[in-house]
């Protein structure tokens, strides 16, 4: 058994972040990831970190437009800590050594994006995330932080308890990729989940292999409810054939889109007469996928990105790494001819509910950055506002998992408790959920800390020998259907129908992947049983996003209803939760805060 004070599950941006923190204030603390840190896919964030850094600028306006751009579903102290924050995170990035682009004297760069009112994202060219994960990951090794590479993290230790409130995490159970053991790591302080995105649970996303809801499937699992699932983004921009990001930096510099009829659409047809191509994602994606439905699509799939007019210079200087995305994936260059994109899963909004300091309901369990809902983002996440919500929220559960507070002023509210007159019954009945492997071990609080991980370990260990000795289909068949039906139910324009056949498809590969097996019987680097082992949280996360999608009955934000062509705000500025349940999920609301440190929101219609 390995022990340290604070244990890091994840090392991108927001597991850094956090080692960084609590480090700083004195704590050991380690790193387990399944892939070496610079590897993590904070790395292929391209287009920038937003702060209100300049004359005219203001952490108010910042929060303001985060709160617009959430349509009202986020919570107000998260919001404006959040825009309070982030200009100290990016000078201290700058002291670290990341190679922000500059203007000729000298200063930081800010450039627009999409639902901004001021230029307020600063960046490096257009592999802001590159930089940013080598400049963090070179302060975990300055300051000697330990990191468990290619150890992957699959259950936490969690003493049994029916109120999750009462129940404590004391570590976790990692299966060491290298070598094949699995082993338990005690955690004296607390662990904090920052395993990034869960794109896989579609088919066309931008999110790397590894981005499965490790952290948010553990979670619910251990008793932490989920928040906001159904609202996941997609991004405007994407390569047809790969699903890989192309920057809103490029609309940022000047791009502009064009139909199959050569209209720049955003204007002409009056999708966002204002802010045109910078409008937000969410509106932008309605956008192209209405041009293609509607028959000006290209080739009836996609429409054209030009960066041309920006000149050789500009591109090369700002977007370079744009053009040899364009040139290895659709064989276009930009220089001379426009790229092809199209919408696809990018983000969500929801996660493991937790509050500023990355507190979850379960004691000594934390969580940040997209494993996280902190209840930022809300409906929709505007570009630019990921990573610096991974530095100031990694930070902060950081320092509190060490132990120690945060030492500026607490301005917001703890994760709500689940009440009796909170639970509404699910709009459609559970399916049976397979929980023979338990993520809650342990038979009480009196049990010692030890006892809790070694139960843990040895359960999984059993699992894990269940899944290597028997027969039975391979995950790839039950993936790849969860993948399919949830790109084409649950994707950007959502119908019921639709998602009720989505949420029958999850269940019925649910009941497959009772039959999984692991053919290869190697114990070293067997990539069969990881993606095995990640399947069950596809799952897991998939039908919680089904779910909310099917109860949310309203158009807000991400989250189009084709019945329910309105926001409405007098039934629905509410948080969709949802409880694992011993396996049959129990879906219940909690409200949003809209009143802030300086003024209280009022929802008003968002327009751009």
């Amino acid at each position: 058994m390995y022990e340290h004070d604070v244990i890091v599950v994840g090392a991108g941006g927001a597991g850094l972040r956090a080692a960084i923190a609590a480090d700083e204030e004195g704590a050991d603390v380690a790193l387990v990831t399944k892939l070496h840190p610079v590897r993590s896919h904070t790395g292929a964030a391209e287009g920038g970190i937003n702060a209100a850094l300049r004359d005219g600028d203001s952490w108010d306006l910042h929060a303001y437009d985060t709160m617009k751009g959430s349509d009202y579903l986020a919570d107000a102290p998260a919001v404006d800590t959040f825009a309070q924050m982030a200009p100290e995170e990016v000078i201290q990035l700058e002291h670290w050594g990341l190679p922000f682009s500059r203007e000729e004297d000298g200063r930081v760069s800010q450039r627009p994006f999409g639902g901004m009112s001021f230029p307020r994202t600063t960046y490096a060219g257009a592999e802001t995330g590159h930089h940013l994960l080598h400049t963090m990951y070179e302060q975990a090794v300055k300051r000697g932080i330990e990191v468990y590479d290619e150890w992957y993290v699959t259950n936490l230790a969690v003493t049994d308890h029916d109120d999750p409130e009462d129940r404590e995490c004391h570590g976790c159970v990692a299966y060491d990729i290298k070598s094949g053991e699995i082993h338990g790591f005690r955690a004296n302080n607390g662990v904090v989940l920052a395993t990034g995105g869960l794109g896989q649970a579609f088919d066309h996303t931008t999110n790397a292999i590894a981005n499965t809801g490790d952290g948010c499937a553990m979670a619910y699992r251990a008793g932490a409810p989920m928040e906001d699932m159904e609202m996941i983004q997609f991004h405007p921009t994407t390569l047809p054939s790969t699903g890989v990001l192309i920057s809103e930096g490029v609309r940022g510099e000047g791009g502009i889109l064009y139909n199959d009829d050569e209209e720049r659409f955003m204007y002409e047809h009056g999708y966002a007469n204002n802010a045109g191509e910078l409008a937000s994602r969410d509106v932008v994606s309605r956008a192209e996928l209405t041009e293609v439905n509607e028959g000006r699509g290209i080739e009836d799939e996609y429409v054209d990105l030009d960066m041309r007019h920006l000149g050789e210079e500009r591109i090369l200087d700002r977007l370079e790494n744009i053009l040899h995305l364009a040139e290895d994936f659709e064989g276009v260059d930009g220089l001379d001819e426009p790229m092809p994109v199209k919408p696809g899963q990018h983000y969500a909004m929801g996660g493991v509910e937790c509050d500023e300091n990355g507190e979850t309901c379960i004691s000594g369990l934390y969580a940040a950055g997209e494993t996280a809902c902190v209840s930022l983002h809300g409906a929709n996440r505007l570009g630019g506002n990921a990573l610096p919500e991974l530095l100031v929220f990694g930070a902060r559960a950081g320092y509190h998992a060490a132990g120690k507070e945060m030492k500026t002023a607490e301005i917001g509210t703890g994760p709500s408790a689940k009440s009796e007159d909170g639970a509404v019954e699910p709009p459609v009945e559970p399916g049976a959920i397979d929980s023979s492997s338990e993520d809650v071990v342990a038979d009480g609080a009196a049990i010692e800390p030890t006892a809790v991980i070694e139960n843990a370990v040895s359960n999984e260990r059993e699992r894990i020998e269940t899944l290597l000795e028997e027969d039975g289909i391979n995950h790839a068949e039950v993936r790849a259907d969860v993948q399919r039906t949830m790109t084409q139910n649950v994707n950007v324009f959502r119908e019921e129908e639709a998602v009720k056949n989505a949420l029958r498809d999850i269940r019925e590969a649910r009941k497959e992947y009772e039959n999984v097996a692991v053919a290869d019987p190697s114990r070293t680097y067997n990539t069969d049983l990881i993606h095995t082992i990640e399947t069950r949280n596809i799952l897991d996360v998939a039908e919680a996003i089904t779910l909310g999608a099917l109860a949310r009955e309203e158009f807000r934000g991400a989250h189009w209803r084709a019945e329910h062509q309105e926001r409405k705000d007098d039934e629905w500025i509410k948080h969709t939760m949802l409880a694992w349940s011993d396996g049959t999920p129990e879906l219940y609301y909690k409200p949003v805060i809209l009143e802030g440190e300086e003024e209280t929101y009022e929802p008003k219609e968002r327009s751009y």
